[in-house]
């Protein structure tokens, strides 16, 4: 096995699902295939609006010939392991490239390589990125040394030099359990919400000028929803048990919807906005994903 890199656009013309299946052509299995049962980060190109650099990691089930199409193939995501970096991490920085086969002996970019949607990389870029992905829960990383003489990759920037690789001590799988995954997903859900609950329309700040509002999982991680932005949205304390009961959910549309079985159905109604429809982020693409809330409505919600 070896960890890779998975190029995805948001315009993307496969059929690419990030949190749950990256489809690929045949020319690339071979290569794909190191990667199976491992980690890959996920890499935004220049072209659809990218900013070519780094915003997920996840980990891959299995890789399979597309169902739909025998030219294709599919890896199929683990969605319990599909996490967005809390900070995006560009391809280049001062220090040079973050994939360090991407750099030729002169210093430029091989221009071949990163054409390559599907490609390796090696155990210490790929912490480099996990390492500057999540640069504000450092303090929480275990450390992960290079080798015995404790020599730093180069990718490292200087402010994240107290991470450090030792592939004797301390195994990658060890690196990414201990990141705090709920911090990350909190942060992406409410800044995308403007730290405004989605029902009510409350955006109410405590003494401490905490965000008193939740990020709420659509569909829960204990069955397999990923922490991504699309499976999220923002909900007050109350809402967010109602949603997690059923009581409240909502069509593929953000009608808000209120079940039949809740004590006082009217109540409810009082608490959400005037418009009964859950407010949208304001970039159309972090919008719930209907393969989310149809689950809800089909295991949560109670009609």
């Amino acid at each position: 096995m070896a960890k890779g890199v998975f190029v995805h656009r948001a315009d993307s013309k496969y059929d690419d699902f990030p949190e749950e299946r990256y489809q690929f052509p045949k020319r690339y299995l071979n290569r794909a295939r190191h990667f199976e049962g491992d980690w890959v980060v996920y890499y935004e190109p220049r072209g659809g609006g990218g900013r070519m650099g780094y915003n997920a990691m996840a980990k891959i089930e299995s890789i399979a010939v597309d169902s739909q199409n025998p030219e294709m193939y599919i890896a199929h995501i683990d969605p319990s392991t599909f996490r967005q970096f809390e900070k995006f991490v560009p391809s280049r920085t001062p220090d040079g490239f973050m994939e360090s086969d991407l750099r030729k002996p002169d210093g430029s970019q091989n221009r071949g390589l990163v054409q390559w949607a599907v490609r390796p990389i090696s155990d210490e870029d790929f912490h480099a990125i996990v390492v500057r992905g999540f640069e504000e829960s450092m303090s929480v990383l275990p450390r992960y040394e290079q080798n015995a003489s404790n020599t730093v990759d180069p990718g490292f920037s200087e402010d994240a030099a107290d991470f450090v690789f030792d592939s004797g001590l301390v195994p990658i799988e060890q690196t990414i359990a201990r990141i705090p995954r709920d911090r990350a997903f909190r942060k992406h859900v409410l800044d995308a919400y403007d730290s405004r609950c989605a029902l009510t329309g409350l955006k109410l700040i405590n003494g401490g000028g905490r965000a008193e509002v939740e990020a709420a999982h659509i569909k829960p991680v204990a069955n397999r929803g990923p922490d991504t932005v699309r499976n999220g949205i923002a909900l007050s304390g109350t809402v967010h048990w109602m949603f997690d009961r059923g009581l409240v959910g909502l069509s593929n549309d953000l009608d808000i919807l209120v079940s039949r079985q809740a004590n006082d159905p009217d109540q409810i109604w009082d608490l959400v906005n005037d418009s009964r429809k859950a407010i949208e982020p304001a970039n159309p693409a972090l919008r719930p994903h209907p393969k989310f809330l149809e689950w809800h409505r089909d295991n949560c919600f109670k009609a």
